[in-house]
């Protein structure tokens, strides 16, 4: 039965064992770099291009184009945001927001009985 002995880079050592076709297979797969690792990579990083933007990313955007140098309720936020087409409760917008206050990234302030946002 053919077999093949394959030293990795981190010092392992693997042993194959099959027939002819399936040695060489496998032998050409190291070979080529084509292994099952980094065909994950590969993966992963394309996943990574096509991450979603956050919430958080598009009230962002809302800031830097000018929209909270006024303040704003969360109701005019969560409209603006539903016009450029990204649909978020009010409920999960109010988390969002809160956190972009405690980064520092916004400014809060009450203005008759409820919090307004906008840039600090």
């Amino acid at each position: 039965m053919p077999k093949a002995i394959i030293k990795l880079k981190g010092g392992a050592v693997v042993t194959i064992e099959g027939s002819a076709s399936e040695v060489a297979s496998i032998v050409s797969g190291f070979e080529t770099g084509h292994s099952k690792k980094s065909a994950s990579k590969v993966s992963e990083a394309k996943k990574a291009q096509r991450k979603r933007s956050a919430a958080s990313d598009f009230i962002i955007e809302l800031r830097e184009a000018g929209f909270l140098n006024k303040p704003r309720g969360l109701g005019e936020i969560a409209k603006v945001l539903e016009e450029k087409g990204h649909l978020y409760p009010l409920t999960t917008l109010s988390g969002v927001v809160l956190d972009l206050v405690r980064a520092r990234e916004l400014g809060r302030k009450k203005t008759d009985g409820r919090w307004v946002y906008g840039k600090r």
